[in-house]
């Protein structure tokens, strides 16, 4: 008892540790993003590229000011994603759908490579990335029956009314509160990662996930990277995705299925979070990306069987 006691305590410690360190790297990227997308919110520059802007983001049922936090989550990640989000006055239902699009299509450079070295195109990733963000969006846009308005001239409006000093001031104090929430989810989700790791908890997950891997279309085998991608995503599990990858010895298919799968759907706890502080519905966060990974594993499934079967007839 005493000895799991100190187990406990040690991975606690870890967790705190390491969540407190994420969370100093966090605001490195959260605090210039958030107040350069204030400045330029503030500049009034964003109405004047509306024209350009509009027509792309309406597909997605979005003002044109939702293009820059979704341009800067696919090149630079959740956490700058998120940084440009606060501070633009954007509807809960807007905010919804930049955060399904980023979350499955985010960080695409870095992200790509790390797929890469494990087996995966980088090229067909990242197009299928952005292909399930598109897909998932527009469905996520149907059932919110959201429209795509535009939010460009209230934002000049609401700017107009404050100097540019009690501008910084609220940007200040809003940043900061979201700040302190963000603090309180990374500490956490870095807690219960240690503990499952210091109890050897991930191995028995795998097991009990077994069914739900063979309802996704994918082999057993790939389970522990497939759970390690789903806890840790693509940047920290990266790692351990690529070794495991090469010793596992799997099939082309059954890399590409997983990286398909992993790619559109990874890190689910602590990202999603991440978004709690701006009111949206986790329900949003976590199943249009379980499904736009499923509906990517059984298309290229039935991909690979088409190809077999031509290939048994050019034989034949």
């Amino acid at each position: 008892m005493q000895e799991s006691s100190r187990r406990a305590h040690r991975a606690i410690r870890r967790g705190l540790r390491k969540g407190l360190s994420g969370f100093i790297w966090l605001l490195k990227i959260l605090l210039p993003v958030s107040l350069a997308t204030a400045l330029l919110d503030y500049s009034g520059w964003i109405p004047e590229i509306d024209f350009l802007l509009k027509p792309v983001m309406e597909v997605l049922s979005l003002p044109p000011s939702a293009a820059l936090p979704i341009l800067i989550g696919m090149t630079a990640g959740i956490y700058a994603c998120l940084a440009a989000m606060a501070v633009l006055p954007l509807s809960t239902d807007h905010m919804t759908i930049i955060a399904v699009f980023v979350l499955i299509a985010h960080n695409l450079p870095q992200e790509g490579i790390i797929q890469a070295r494990s087996g995966i195109n980088f090229v067909k990733t990242t197009l299928v990335r952005i292909a399930a963000a598109v897909a998932a969006c527009g469905v996520v846009a149907a059932c919110l029956q959201a429209e795509a308005g535009s939010t460009s001239a209230s934002i000049r409006a609401s700017a107009e009314l404050l100097s540019i000093w009690a501008f910084l001031q609220n940007w200040l104090t809003e940043t900061l509160q979201l700040c302190m929430k963000i603090l309180v989810i990374v500490a956490v989700v870095m807690v219960m990662i240690e503990l499952m790791k210091e109890f050897n908890m991930i191995d028995v997950f795998v097991r009990i996930l077994a069914p739900v891997l063979r309802m996704m279309g994918l082999h057993q085998r790939a389970g522990l990277l497939w759970l390690t991608g789903v806890l840790f995503g693509l940047a920290y599990g990266g790692a351990v995705i690529v070794e495991e990858s090469r010793d596992l010895r799997l099939s082309p298919e059954e890399i590409e299925k997983l990286q398909l799968s992993i790619g559109i759907n990874h890190s689910m706890i602590e990202d999603p979070l991440l978004f709690m502080p701006l009111g949206v519905n986790l329900v949003w966060l976590w199943v249009p990306r379980l499904a736009a990974a499923v509906a990517a594993v059984y298309l290229i499934s039935l991909w690979y069987k088409l190809k077999r079967a031509l290939k048994r007839e050019s034989s034949a």
